[in-house]
């Protein structure tokens, strides 16, 4: 099976990724992750103004399956979370790049060591 890896997404081995966009990063689940937990049933996102370091949880996706933390592609301060999750988490499962997104971030930094787009194909193939 082949799922969306869209090539302006860097991302991590836990399946997060992160796309720049007018100086905040968009971060969200891919493809393949949704398709492995199921439908998802809740979205635990924090609140604006939370920082997080890199690779440090900063929510949770539940679906029908299991229970998963979410990991920060990037270091920062969440600028916006997705409040449409709340009502309609199956966005993440219909849309995972787009409305399904979860959180944008002022990076402290950049999108260094990220997987590319062809060595996430790699790791999910």
């Amino acid at each position: 099976m082949s799922f969306e890896v869209p090539e302006d997404c860097r991302y991590l081995e836990s399946h997060e990724w992160a796309r720049p966009e007018n100086g905040t990063v968009r971060v969200g689940i891919s493809d393949f992750a949704q398709d492995e937990l199921g439908d998802v049933v809740f979205v635990e996102l924090p609140d604006e103004g939370d920082q997080f370091e890199r690779e440090v949880a900063f929510g949770v996706v539940e679906s029908i399956k299991a229970v998963s933390d979410l990991y920060s592609p990037v270091a920062g301060t969440v600028v916006e979370a997705n409040d449409a999750l709340v009502n309609k988490p199956e966005l993440v499962n219909e849309d995972p790049y787009g409305e399904g997104w979860m959180v944008a971030v002022e990076p402290d930094g950049d999108l260094e060591g990220l997987l590319s787009p062809e060595s996430y194909r790699e790791q999910t193939e």
